[in-house]
């Protein structure tokens, strides 16, 4: 597994994220996900609300891939890896106790990143180049 550092948790913390499917039929999906959180080293999750083509797409087996970026700072990271999707236990329990401590929707599903692939977004010399794969 591809290793977050503790900037780049940070980052992803304070910065929003943009999630990114494709549909069994190759129709790409991206959306903007307010909710993403680290929740270790090397795993990054999500509460997906709406149910909608993103969430239909990862029940069809879509890749996930989440990147996040902040325009002031010109900087940004790309997360590649494989995605289980949690709808009961204990991740999904936790994250529904923290949705309704927030007042937000409770998620129906809680799909989590491992993380395989850092890519750099920075843009220069070194955009979309990989930073750590496993």
């Amino acid at each position: 597994m591809a290793m977050l550092t503790e900037e780049m948790k940070t980052f992803i913390e304070n910065n929003l994220a943009w999630v990114a499917t494709v549909s069994k039929d190759g129709e790409p999906d991206l959306g903007p996900k307010m909710s993403t959180y680290v929740i270790d080293d090397n795993h990054i999750a999500y509460h997906e609300r709406t149910a909608g083509q993103m969430y239909r797409n990862l029940l069809d087996g879509s890749p996930l891939v989440i990147a996040v970026a902040n325009l002031a700072e010109k900087k940004g990271y790309r997360f590649r890896g494989t995605v289980t999707l949690h709808t009961e236990g204990e991740i999904y329990d936790a994250q529904v106790k923290v949705a309704q401590e927030r007042g937000t929707k409770i998620p129906t599903c809680v799909p989590v990143l491992e993380v395989t692939e850092i890519q750099d977004l920075t843009p220069g010399p070194t955009a979309g180049k990989t930073i750590v794969k496993d």
